[in-house]
């Protein structure tokens, strides 16, 4: 369910959606919704998986799409989306269109209202605490957690590094074990990371969305207490929400 729009003073207005698996055969599907986006909202940001196999093709199919609306949008990039090897074209495809892509790093947006800090990156799988991957091991193990743990510390860098009166952080891998409530336990550990939580947790983060967990649910909670939000659109059934997000 998407929170309301109407904002009281101070508050700013953050739409995001993700997995949107763009190909020409969805094309047009979110762009009549999106033709009201700025009277709703201050960004748009995309949770990645933008594509569905990260082809130069299905780029421009989402620069068509999300492209030159009338309110900044800002996106990471999924697993989809580096499919292909193809992703520093789906990076220059969507750029060119006026989407800024982040990864390990953090833009802001100035509005009447205030400035929105948004830091984002893809994020990675590991599992969640107590129940989580640990770099011991093959080599391969280590690898892979410390893949996890590389991308935690850049999205906790770019956050502290973003000045701005409200602070978003924006990942596709999920932060928190809370928004994947109806996927198999059994593949927790791809879907998200603890160690992303920890990060949101130490920046003085206001709010923190993902996608990628299509049979999760919405609304979750880190454990210092930042409103975590699942905008995959399998989830939200919808172009897009809003999240109502306070200045401090």
């Amino acid at each position: 369910m998407t929170e309301p729009a109407e904002v009281p003073d101070g508050a700013l207005r953050v739409a995001a959606v993700g997995d949107v698996h763009m190909d020409q055969d969805v094309v047009g599907r979110y762009r009549p919704a999106l033709a009201s986006l700025a009277e709703r909202a201050d960004v748009l940001l995309l949770a990645g998986d933008l594509t569905r196999h990260g082809t130069p093709d299905e780029a421009r199919c989402v620069a068509t799409e999300f492209g030159g609306l009338d309110v900044p949008v800002i996106a990471v990039l999924g697993n989809h989306d580096y499919h292909s090897d193809a992703e520093a074209d789906v990076t220059a495809i969507l750029k060119e269109a006026g989407i800024e892509v982040l990864e390990g790093a953090g833009t802001v947006v100035s509005t009447g209202r205030g400035r929105i800090g948004v830091a984002g990156v893809k994020g990675f799988g590991g599992g969640f605490a107590g129940r989580c991957a640990t770099a011991f091991g093959e080599p391969e193990t280590k690898a892979f957690v410390h893949t996890a743990e590389r991308s935690a510390d850049s999205l906790a860098k770019a956050l502290r590094a973003l000045d701005c009166d409200v602070r978003v952080a924006l990942t596709h891998y999920a932060p928190v074990p809370d928004t994947l409530h109806g996927e198999p336990l059994e593949i927790y550990p791809f879907l998200g990371s603890h160690l992303l939580g920890e990060a949101i947790d130490a920046t003085g983060t206001d709010l923190a969305v993902h996608g990628h967990a299509h049979a999760g649910c919405e609304r979750g909670t880190t454990p210092g207490g930042v409103r975590v939000r699942n905008v995959a659109h399998p989830v939200i059934r919808q172009a897009y929400s809003v999240f109502r997000v306070e200045r401090q």
